[in-house]
């Protein structure tokens, strides 16, 4: 079954509210993005968890699907009703043919080249591979498939620097792809933390489909194992965290109480402009460096302090 996609653009500062208002005149979806996404007008805007960004878009592109017998030219008048303009929007209307979206959605998903011995697979692929460590992983309830650049820099991260023997803790674990890539790398155990149940469960998932020694990996959604004490079975060799600026700051204190002294650290999930900060905090307790950068994200490091915490 056919629909129809019906595209305008508008100011910027309404457009939740225009949102609620088209859907209540029987459009099936709304969709609102960047005007000038892809061109040199974009205008990237970033947020954090309680911290949206304090501005919007100027102008916004929005997509409104319909089913096929809907009265355009009617509908056209309610959106000028709706955001009150005093003339009808210019707009472009297409027809969306019925598509295997699945399938479709898998095209968009090709395995992802870490390194030579490290690749991520989507099960619907073969390996490219079939000697190198092929981490398989879909897309599904949590964060983590590879394709975003902060978890492409841990997982380089790991495939470099990760030694055998290594205990790690991978706080947000989200999919689990860091903890599972830190196991088949030669971690001897393995902590995956993340506050979301649903994380938990896609890890432990992902954990199955990649043949995972559950003796040695493990998950969960507390953390009351790291906040006993400073050594002993809850400390490890290895943190990392692939979550965004204000948590890393404000976990910092129970991250590090987690990690031996002598261990590494390694943070993403950050943009540069927020390196500076993330950098002062950790530096309490551990030499830190910006260690690498992918786009706009960088991966930040460092080694605890034996003096210290």
């Amino acid at each position: 079954m056919p629909w129809l996609s019906l595209t305008f653009r508008i100011e910027s500062d309404h457009v939740d509210w225009v949102s609620d208002r088209l859907l209540e005149q029987g459009a099936l979806s709304v969709d609102v993005h960047d005007a000038g996404e892809g061109t040199s007008r974009e205008q990237p805007l970033f947020g954090e968890p309680d911290s949206p960004p304090d501005q919007f878009w100027q102008l916004a592109e929005v997509t409104v699907l319909l089913e096929e017998n809907t009265n355009t030219d009617e509908f056209i008048r309610k959106v000028a009703e709706i955001t009150g303009l005093a003339e009808l929007p210019e707009y472009q209307l297409a027809q969306v043919m019925e598509q295997d979206w699945v399938r479709l959605t898998q095209s968009q998903f090709e395995p992802i080249e870490i390194s030579s011995r490290l690749w991520i697979v989507p099960s619907w692929h073969a390996p490219p591979d079939s000697s190198a460590i092929n981490l398989r992983l879909d897309p599904g309830l949590a964060f983590g498939t590879g394709s975003h650049p902060t978890t492409r820099l841990c997982l380089t991260w790991l495939d470099k620097f990760l030694q055998p023997g290594d205990s790690v803790l991978d706080y947000g674990c989200g999919s689990g792809i860091l903890a599972i890539a830190a196991l088949k790398l030669g971690a001897d155990r393995v902590t995956g933390v993340d506050i979301d149940p649903n994380a938990i469960t896609a890890s432990l998932s992902n954990a199955g489909n990649n043949d995972c020694d559950l003796g040695r990996l493990r998950f969960t959604t507390s953390l009351s194992s790291l906040e006993n004490g400073r050594s002993g079975n809850a400390a490890v060799t290895l943190v990392v965290a692939n979550i965004l600026a204000n948590p890393l700051i404000m976990l910092a204190p129970v991250l590090m109480q987690a990690l031996q002294p002598g261990g590494h650290v390694v943070l993403s999930g950050i943009l540069e402009s927020q390196a500076d900060e993330v950098l002062r905090v950790y530096s309490q307790w551990c030499d830190m460096r910006v260690a690498e950068k992918e786009l706009d994200w960088v991966l930040l490091s460092g080694r605890k302090k034996r003096s210290g915490f």
